[in-house]
């Protein structure tokens, strides 16, 4: 990504005002190969998602969500297509361009958690602060005590239980103040109660934060706690 480039996207982070935020996806397909040909596992998709909007994005297993989910993140690639994340053409922009919009506008919630094990609850949090030399630690207490693990600060994940993993991605994913939240099946590896608790956390940290929330779920009950749904089949937007 040219300095140009580079600077207007630290500017918008800057600037804009969450509220105009927007993700907008047009003609966006996704090819790959396999030994049969061409299979089509996004296939031209249209819609808009506004400031402070959740959506659920559902269907049957190989519909294409989780892919959908990494190419809103800029994590993959299209074989055809834009998504435009807040104004920015997000496949204009080259791999540190993308990382760098990531970094600055979308937090993320796994089903895998996805904590760096060797790292203690509150290192976790501090580190997307610390990649953009911005004051960590202070932001990374105050969110884990949103969460409800001020107690669990200097744990390590091996020594969290599943929903206290989750609760630390949670922290992890709003610590910057996001425009975007994208979560992956957030609720996946949690058994109901836990699952129950963690929904319940998230929505009200989305709506707090007046963040977009998009998430991909099985969870028909997660699906309607979203103001919207967008359900795939084939690849193809059914619904919206």
């Amino acid at each position: 990504m040219t300095s140009k480039v580079a600077d207007e996207v630290t500017n918008d982070c800057d600037e804009q005002d969450i509220n105009d935020f927007s993700v907008e996806v047009s003609g966006l397909s996704k090819e790959v190969e396999d030994a049969q040909g061409v299979i089509k596992i996004i296939d031209d998709l249209y819609f808009t998602i506004k400031s402070g909007e959740s959506v659920a994005i559902t269907g049957p297993s190989g519909s294409g969500k989780s892919t959908l989910l990494g190419l809103l993140a800029g994590l993959d690639k299209p074989t055809i297509g834009k998504v435009m994340i807040d104004g920015t053409a997000l496949f204009d922009l080259d791999e540190d361009g993308r990382a760098r919009l990531r970094a600055a506008k979308v937090g993320f919630v796994f089903q895998s958690f996805e904590l760096l094990p060797n790292l203690t609850a509150l290192e976790n949090v501090m580190l997307p602060l610390e990649l953009q030399n911005k004051a960590a630690r202070e932001p990374a207490e105050q969110m884990l005590d949103k969460v409800g693990l001020s107690s669990r600060l200097r744990h390590f994940p091996a020594t969290l239980s599943g929903g206290e993993q989750q609760r630390v991605c949670i922290a992890r994913a709003f610590v910057q103040n996001p425009s975007l939240i994208l979560a992956d099946e957030p609720t996946g590896s949690l058994d109901t109660a836990t699952g129950e608790r963690i929904i319940e956390l998230m929505f009200e940290m989305h709506q707090s934060r007046a963040s977009t929330l998009i998430l991909v779920t099985h969870d028909l009950h997660l699906a309607k706690r979203c103001g919207r749904q967008l359900m795939l089949e084939n690849g193809r937007l059914v619904s919206q």
